[in-house]
């Protein structure tokens, strides 16, 4: 298998040690629109020689648009790469997404093409939902017999192979299945203070917690207003309760496609101070995505605030805690006896800096989509079309997981 990898940002500089750790791939080459970025993340990669480490030639870092769709498939034709793994910003999605399509190779994202809210009921109806632009063209992926993985990292992701995991194997029925995010990590500002900074891109997050949250119920999909139907949720593994909030999500819209249940909602710890900056950041227009003119340059509010943060994948040294992803689930279960359960995924920061280098958020969500990838690299996930991870057998991914040293736990409620 040879693969591009699209973005050495946070997520795709994370993938790259992963991998290089298995030997289900040929080559991966690194792009970035950024050329030096991507070279930096494989100069980091070495091998033993017989002269000191050298340079691990199973990876090369090239300069890419990840707008530019020629360009894109001008590179996966070049570097003969059979998968396109995107690591960048959803925003790119579709031009990546065509780019892999008309170059015949398959695809993998982490988060799906982006929504647009109902015109005049963006807080009860939906207008066009994540992923819709994507699945509008299964056909074509179909009569091309190549596969689109479509959220395929942790939150989407491993949080769909949790819900199919239980469908399968813990319930007869679910009334309830709910991804539930937290986290007890604390970010140390210069003055040794805790500090504020994202530990994921701020742009995905201002996307994601400010749109029109979705929720799946009773056969058909809904919207309602950001952070509404706050709970508490106990983690496991010493996090503890933490106060989450309803967020759009991917899951909500994969999981109904492929797991029965009458109701699936995501729900995100964020915290008050979070919820209180992304609320000051929509008051004053800077979640915007549409250029102002600033003495003369048209520049995003939006990515004026991204500038103005700190690069998440910078932030490991001055991070500690854990961090959880999971899925609770709640119906009836194969005794015919009522069940509650929880999936999780823990990553401690201290363990993911020292044995990758790398924080626990940006590992946690890069981890899972290598482990997608070598299970269609060996023949264990096979498929055609568009499809989400609710689509495959969850047994051979979770096996898989454990056995690169992250395993995940399951808690009855």
């Amino acid at each position: 298998m040879r693969i591009l990898l699209a973005g050495a940002g946070g997520v795709g500089s994370a993938v790259v040690p992963i991998a290089a750790r298995r030997d289900f791939f040929d080559h991966i080459v690194v792009a970035d629109y950024d050329r030096s970025r991507a070279e930096a993340v494989v100069a980091r990669r070495t091998v033993p020689g017989p002269d000191g480490p050298r340079p691990d030639a199973r990876f090369s870092a090239i300069g890419l648009d990840a707008s530019d769709q020629d360009a894109v498939e001008a590179a996966l034709r070049e570097h003969a790469c059979d998968v396109l793994f995107n690591a960048v910003d959803p925003r790119f999605d579709m031009p990546l997404f065509r780019a892999a399509l008309n170059a015949g190779a398959h695809y993998l994202d982490m988060a799906m093409s982006l929504s647009s809210p109902h015109p005049s009921r963006p807080y009860e109806l939906t207008g066009v939902k994540l992923g819709d632009e994507q699945f509008a063209l299964a056909p074509e992926w179909e009569a091309g017999r190549r596969l689109a993985l479509v959220g395929m990292g942790v939150e989407p992701g491993l949080a769909d192979v949790f819900a199919r995991y239980a469908a399968d194997h813990l319930f007869r029925s679910i009334d309830e299945i709910g991804v539930r995010d937290g986290a007890n990590l604390v970010i140390e500002g210069p003055d040794g203070e805790e500090g504020f900074a994202p530990t994921f891109s701020i742009w995905t997050t201002i996307e994601e917690c400010l749109n029109p949250p979705v929720v799946w119920e009773d056969g058909g999909w809904h919207t309602t207003a950001p952070f509404s139907e706050p709970e508490v949720f106990d983690f496991p593994e010493g996090i503890g309760p933490v106060e989450c909030v309803n967020v759009e999500h991917e899951e909500v819209l994969l999981v109904p496609r492929w797991v029965d249940a009458r109701r699936v909602t995501f729900k995100y710890g964020l915290g008050e101070e979070f919820i209180g900056v992304l609320r000051t950041l929509h008051k004053l227009g800077l979640d915007s995505t549409r250029p102002v003119n600033v003495k003369g340059a048209e520049v995003a509010p939006r990515d004026v605030v991204a500038a103005c943060l700190p690069d998440p994948a910078t932030l490991g040294d001055r991070m500690r805690g854990k961090t959880c992803a999971g899925t609770w689930v709640r119906g009836t279960g194969k005794d015919g006896r009522p069940r509650e359960v929880y999936l999780y995924h823990v990553v401690d920061n201290e363990w993911s800096m020292r044995e990758y280098g790398c924080q626990a958020v940006l590992w946690q969500t890069a981890v899972h989509p290598v482990v997608a990838l070598e299970l269609v690299a060996r023949g264990a996930w096979k498929g055609e079309g568009v499809l989400g991870p609710e689509a495959f057998d969850p047994v051979p991914f979770l096996d898989l997981l454990n056995e690169y040293g992250s395993p995940w736990g399951m808690r009855e409620q």
